[in-house]
């Protein structure tokens, strides 16, 4: 099952699939897109990988370990999240409202675009 969590709540997200080994933001937004605005990793590792590229590049990807799909709004990264799922990964989430919900309600000083 892919849950659906706003930014405020991944730290309980990650806790309650803990055991799952180091939590990750997979930033599924393009490059032009991560020079504007980046999650600042706070107890999880962040890994940019757009996302026309995963397909080629999903061996990058832990499938031991929980992974939050984030992106500009939170529609390709829920696309993302469905293609991993499809591919085996178990705990995923994606993060409602992308980068511009993480902005508005975790982090004021990561620019809105």
């Amino acid at each position: 099952m892919i849950s659906q969590i706003r930014p405020t709540d991944l730290e309980a997200w990650y806790t309650s699939v803990e055991g799952s080994g180091q939590p990750l933001v997979l930033d599924v937004r393009e490059p032009h897109e991560l020079a504007l605005a980046s999650v600042v990793p706070d107890g999880f590792e962040v890994i940019g990988i757009p996302m026309g590229v995963i397909p080629v590049r999903l061996t990058e990807l832990p499938t031991d370990r929980p992974i939050a799909c984030l992106c500009h709004h939170g529609a390709r990264s829920m696309q993302v999240a469905m293609f991993l799922q499809s591919r085996g990964f178990a705990e995923l989430a994606n993060i409602a409202g992308g980068i511009e919900a993480w902005s508005a309600e975790r982090d004021s000083t990561v620019p809105r675009y």
